[in-house]
């Protein structure tokens, strides 16, 4: 039940971090979308007016600032240059979109006024025969050199993201090729500062949700787990009280057929016996899947069965043939693993024919256990053979539930193991990989 409760507690948590990744990966996807969308409205504006921005004095249009107006690299708009009120005030005037619309212009727009002074940009223009110029030159970061020569390798793109925070967008004006460069570096601090603050968020919210799951989980599996100890226990419990008086019902129909010879009452009664006892190992099968799980040396589990088997295919005229790695570890519970030797053992005395080959072998990282076993079936693979009460062709008459198998598939998933069983040229093959 620890592990149902583990399982809960992983695919909540896996359903938390799938669930805010999609809706932070949203997020952030779109305010960087959004930026981008941003520079290339600006980028866009530019283009159309000669890779600068028109300043309005009087209505009339002027040149962009450059360093030879008498500013410094990098200038800003100063009031008597933008046509702004006396102290740098902005009145809704000025503001207003072209042809006459009163709203207000957005501050990130392109015909912001604010955006025009405060954008760093630089817009060179090369002719056919290759001179590049700078047009417009208004960025600190940069020097003209530099700028002339990092236009120059854009000449042949279109638009996108350069040397990770600087926009380009790339046009023809007649026979010459425009490239203006914008840097967007503060609207992407402010992105960047969104997602780290998105990550922090998800960290914490994981963490977060794997104390709450683990609190809730607890209060909500603790009567699973109550009510799954006291079925063990019972199951313990029911195990060694049914032995006991079926020890004595088969020592006491023995002891008849001393006496008085066999008869279909002591067969029946040694019958059903055998039968219950069957079905009490398979309850004691219930509590071995569960058990702690220890690197178990599977080599010397298989040569300890083979040696304790073996007589008893010699008493039933069959041979055993073991062919065992040495050495060979699993992590696992050792009865479990022992089990599992026992029910390929077992199955092989009532159903094969006169030899049984009985090998395990390490192939790369996974290992091979396989019982190969002479048998009448047709060939085919025979999955079914470890589904629950399934009894194959060459089972008829002989005694057994259909259960021994179907322990082996289940106790070799246990171990994150496979089992496979087919039969081939008159052999039945029972292959577990580990």
């Amino acid at each position: 039940m620890n592990k149902a409760r583990r399982k809960f507690v992983l695919y909540a948590m896996l359903s938390v971090l799938v669930l805010l990744s999609v809706l932070l990966g949203v997020i952030n996807g779109t305010n960087y979308t959004m930026a981008a969308e941003d520079a290339d409205r600006l980028t866009l504006a530019l283009s159309q007016n000669q890779g600068m921005f028109r300043q309005q004095d009087g209505g009339q249009p002027g040149r962009d600032v450059t360093p030879e107006q008498g500013q410094q690299p990098g200038a800003v708009f100063t009031p008597d240059q933008g046509g702004q009120q006396p102290g740098g005030t902005f009145t809704p005037e000025q503001g207003q979109q072209p042809g006459g619309d009163s709203r207000p212009v957005r501050p990130t727009a392109p015909d912001s006024p604010d955006m025009q002074g405060s954008l760093r940009y630089f817009t060179a223009r090369f002719d056919a025969d290759g001179t590049g110029t700078l047009t417009a030159y208004r960025i600190l970061a940069v020097s003209e050199e530099e700028a002339l020569s990092w236009a120059a390798s854009l000449q042949r793109e279109s638009t996108g993201w350069t040397r990770g925070d600087y926009r380009y967008r790339v046009w023809q004006d007649g026979d010459a090729v425009m490239v203006t460069v914008i840097d967007q570096s503060r609207e992407l601090t402010a992105s960047r500062r969104i997602l780290i603050i998105s990550l922090c968020g998800l960290g914490l919210g994981l963490l977060a949700s794997f104390l709450f799951l683990h609190l809730i989980g607890k209060r909500l599996f603790a009567p699973l787990e109550e009510a799954d100890r006291k079925q063990k226990q019972f199951i313990a419990e029911a195990e060694k009280e049914f032995k006991i008086p079926l020890t004595v019902i088969g020592g006491a129909a023995e002891l008849i057929e001393r006496e008085h010879g066999p008869s279909e009452y002591t067969a029946s009664i040694n019958r059903q016996v055998r039968k219950m006892t069957g079905l009490v190992g398979d309850l004691g099968n219930l509590a071995i899947f569960d058990e702690e799980k220890v690197p178990v040396d599977l080599s010397a589990v298989l040569t300890e069965l083979a040696e304790r088997y073996s007589p008893r295919f010699t008493e039933k005229g069959m041979r055993l043939t073991v062919q065992i790695t040495p050495g060979i570890t699993v992590t696992g519970s050792e009865e479990l693993l022992r089990r599992i030797g026992e029910e390929l053992l077992e199955n092989a005395l009532k159903f094969a024919g006169p030899e049984t080959v009985l090998t395990l072998s390490r192939e790369g990282e996974r290992i091979r256990l396989t019982s190969v076993n002479d048998a009448l079936l047709p060939d085919g693979n025979y999955e079914n053979a470890f589904d629950r009460f399934t009894r194959l062709s060459n089972a008829e008459g002989i005694p057994g539930a259909g259960l021994g198998l179907a322990f082996v598939r289940d106790a070799v998933r246990t171990v994150k193991g496979r089992a496979s069983a087919r039969a081939e040229a008159g052999k039945f093959i029972l292959q577990l990989s580990l």
